[in-house]
C-alpha cells in the first residue's frame, strides 16, 4: 500500500472513528454541563459541497475541543493525536487554532472516474469548519509541504479561482501488475474554499466537483427534495447528524433490493440526562400504515417478564405486522444486509428460529396473525451463556384462546404430549416428549434402559394474559420473582423515559447480559465494538422505539443508557 493511499484511509478511518468516539464521549458530561454542548446549527453547512447523488453524509456539528475540555485527557485525545501523527502535523499547534464546529465526511460519487473497467472507487470529501481562513490555509501549505519533503510529488492547480494542491504520484508498478486496467491515482487533494471550510479528498476531481456543487447549487445536496424533507426531520440541538440516500447506498453495495419502500434516512444524535438519544427518519414517497394504534404506557405484558431479561420485545397487534411500515423496513434493511430476512432471524433470533423448525411452524401464520392485543417477547441469558431461554406473554381473548387450540394440535401432530402439572401452586400445560435413555450396568454386563420426558414448551393463565415459556426453570422464574419484573427495572424505567411517547411498544436490549450472545450470533459486532471500543465499555443497554403520526416517514428512536449516567 502506498503512502498516498494510507494516508487518505487514515483520514476517512480517523474522521469515523472521531464521530464515534465523540458520541461515545458524551455520557461524560450529561451530568456535568450539557447546555454548553449543543450544536449552534440546524444542520451540516457542509453540505453545499456534496452532490445530491451523494449515498450518504455525516457530521459531527460541535467542535470536538468542547468535549475535550470535559473529557479531559482521554481517549479523545489519544486519537486526534494519532490521526495526525504519520503525516508530522501536531493537532494543538496545527489544527485546534483555526479548527471551527463542524466536521463533515461524505462520500461524493460511488465511481470518481465512471469507468466500470478499471473497477469502482469512490470519492471520499472531508470538510473542516474554519473559524480562522489564514491560519486553515497555513495548515494546508504545511500539510502538503511535509508531504513533499517526505517525497511526494505535488501539484498545484487553480480552479474557478479556488487553489487545489494534491499529490500528482503515478500507480504503483505492484498495483499495475494487480490491476492492469488501473488508471485511478492514489492521491490527497486539499484546498481552502471561501472563508469556511478547508476540503480534503481523496482525488482531485473530487473536490473540483465539490466546488462545481457550491457554484451550480442545484447540484448540491441541499436541492435534493429527498433531503429537503430529511432535514425538516432534524431535531434542534442535535450534535451530530448522518444523511443516507437508500438506493444509491443500495447501489453502492452491488445490491438489487425485492422492495424498495423508503428511499432516504436522517439520523440525529443528542444528549439526554441519562445517555445519549439518536433519533432517526425513514422517508417514503408512498403511504406508511402503522400495525396498530400508538401506546401511551409499557404494556401490561412486561410485568410477567423477569428483570434478568436480556431482550425484550413488547407492543400490541402482531395481527397486522407483515403489511406494516416497520415490516416493510425489515424486509429492506435484512435484504441490505444479509440477503434476505430469513437468514437474520436465524443469526439474531435463533431460539425462535429454532422453534419455527423443531415444531414445523410459522411464526407469522401460526402465532402472530392471532394477537391483536398487547404481548412481550423476552430472551433470558442461559446459565452457560449459550441457549437463551425464551418468554412470550399475549393479552388474552377469543383469538388467544383459539391459537392455543391451535398450537396444542401442532404439538400432537408433531408426536408431543400435552400434561397438566402444578408449579408453585400453579396450573400449567406442558408439551413434552418421551424419549429413551440407556445406561450401562457396573455390577454385571448389560444395559438398563429408562424413559425421560423432555418439555419442548409450556404455557399458563396468568390474570388476563398467557403466557409461554421454553422450560420449567424460565416458568418457575416467572411465578416467583413477581417483584422482580423487567416493568419495575430501574435501568428500564430509565430508558424509556428518553422515549418519545405516544408509540409503537419497545425493542428493549441489556448490553451487558447479552454482549456474549450476540457476538456468537453476528461476529462482525466484534470489529464495531473495537472501533467503538470507549462507548461499548460504558454502555449499559439500548431501547428502540417507533413513533411519530407522519403517513410519508417512519421516526423512531434509540436511546442508549450509559454508565454513570
Amino acid at each position: 500500500m502506498n503512502r498516498q493511499r494510507s494516508f487518505i484511509g487514515f483520514i476517512v478511518a480517523g474522521a469515523i472513528a472521531l464521530l464515534v468516539i465523540a458520541i461515545a464521549s458524551f455520557y461524560w458530561f450529561s451530568a456535568k454541563n450539557p447546555a454548553n454542548l449543543t450544536a449552534s446549527t440546524s444542520g451540516p453547512n457542509a453540505a453545499i459541497f456534496v452532490s445530491k447523488l451523494s449515498p450518504v453524509m455525516v457530521s459531527l456539528l460541535v467542535n470536538p475541543d468542547r468535549l475535550q475540555a470535559l473529557q479531559g485527557e482521554g481517549e479523545l485525545s489519544k486519537l486526534k493525536t494519532s490521526l495526525f501523527a504519520k503525516s508530522g502535523i501536531d493537532y494543538k499547534e496545527d489544527v485546534q487554532p483555526w479548527l471551527g464546529d463542524e466536521i463533515t465526511l461524505a462520500i461524493t460519487t460511488l465511481d470518481i472516474d465512471r469507468d466500470q473497467e478499471n473497477g469502482q472507487q469512490p470519492g471520499y470529501l472531508l470538510a473542516l469548519a474554519a473559524k480562522q481562513p489564514q491560519k486553515s490555509r497555513e495548515f494546508v501549505e504545511l500539510l502538503f509541504s511535509k508531504r513533499a519533503l517526505a517525497g511526494a510529488n505535488l501539484a498545484v492547480e487553480q480552479y474557478k479561482g479556488i487553489k487545489l494542491i494534491y499529490d500528482n504520484q503515478e500507480v504503483s508498478t505492484e498495483e499495475k501488475i494487480q490491476n492492469p486496467k488501473s488508471k485511478i491515482q492514489n492521491s490527497l487533494a486539499g484546498a481552502v474554499v471561501g472563508e469556511g471550510f478547508v476540503l480534503f479528498a481523496n482525488n482531485p476531481k473530487v473536490l473540483r466537483d465539490a466546488i462545481n456543487n457550491v457554484q451550480a447549487p442545484d447540484l448540491n445536496l441541499t436541492s435534493s427534495p429527498k433531503y429537503q424533507k430529511a432535514t425538516k426531520q432534524f431535531p434542534k440541538g442535535g450534535l451530530a447528524v448522518a444523511f443516507l440516500n437508500l438506493p444509491i447506498v443500495a447501489k453502492w453495495q452491488g445490491l438489487e433490493l425485492p422492495e424498495q419502500t423508503y428511499d432516504s434516512e436522517i439520523i440525529s444524535l443528542a444528549l439526554n440526562p441519562k445517555g445519549l438519544l439518536a433519533e432517526t427518519s425513514f422517508l417514503t414517497s408512498s403511504e406508511i400504515v402503522s400495525p396498530s394504534s400508538p401506546l401511551s404506557k409499557p404494556v401490561g405484558a412486561l410485568q410477567y417478564v423477569p428483570a434478568s431479561a436480556g431482550l425484550a420485545i413488547s407492543g400490541s397487534n402482531l395481527s397486522n405486522l407483515g403489511n406494516s411500515d416497520l415490516a416493510k423496513l425489515w424486509r429492506q434493511a435484512t435484504a441490505t444486509i444479509y440477503g434476505s430476512e430469513e437468514d437474520v432471524i436465524s443469526r439474531l433470533a435463533k431460539p425462535l428460529a429454532d422453534v419455527q423448525k423443531s415444531w414445523g411452524i410459522n411464526l407469522a401464520e401460526d402465532i402472530f396473525s392471532w394477537v391483536q392485543g398487547e404481548y412481550a417477547i423476552a430472551l433470558l441469558p442461559g446459565k452457560e451463556q449459550t441457549i437463551p431461554h425464551w418468554i412470550f406473554a399475549v393479552e388474552k381473548s377469543e383469538s388467544v384462546d383459539k391459537g392455543v387450540a391451535r398450537l396444542d394440535a401442532i404439538a400432537s401432530s408433531n408426536g408431543l404430549s400435552i400434561n397438566p402439572l402444578t408449579l408453585s401452586k400453579q396450573k400449567i400445560s406442558a408439551w413434552t416428549e418421551l424419549t429413551t435413555a440407556t445406561k450401562k450396568s457396573d455390577v454385571k454386563e448389560g444395559t438398563f434402559f429408562s424413559i425421560e420426558t423432555k418439555v419442548r414448551g409450556l404455557h399458563t393463565t396468568l390474570g388476563n394474559y398467557e403466557i409461554f415459556t421454553s422450560d420449567l426453570e424460565t416458568m418457575d422464574e416467572i411465578l416467583t420473582a413477581k417483584d422482580n419484573s423487567l416493568i419495575d427495572n430501574p435501568n428500564f424505567k430509565d430508558s424509556i423515559a428518553a422515549i418519545h411517547q405516544p408509540n409503537q411498544g419497545y425493542i428493549y436490549l441489556d448490553w451487558t447480559k447479552s454482549q456474549n450472545l450476540l457476538e456468537r450470533q453476528v461476529p462482525i459486532l466484534k470489529l464495531v465494538e473495537v472501533l467503538g471500543k470507549p462507548f461499548f465499555d460504558n454502555l449499559r443497554s439500548l431501547t428502540v422505539s417507533s413513533y411519530g403520526t407522519d403517513t410519508r416517514a417512519l421516526k423512531g428512536g434509540v436511546f442508549f443508557k450509559l454508565n454513570n449516567s
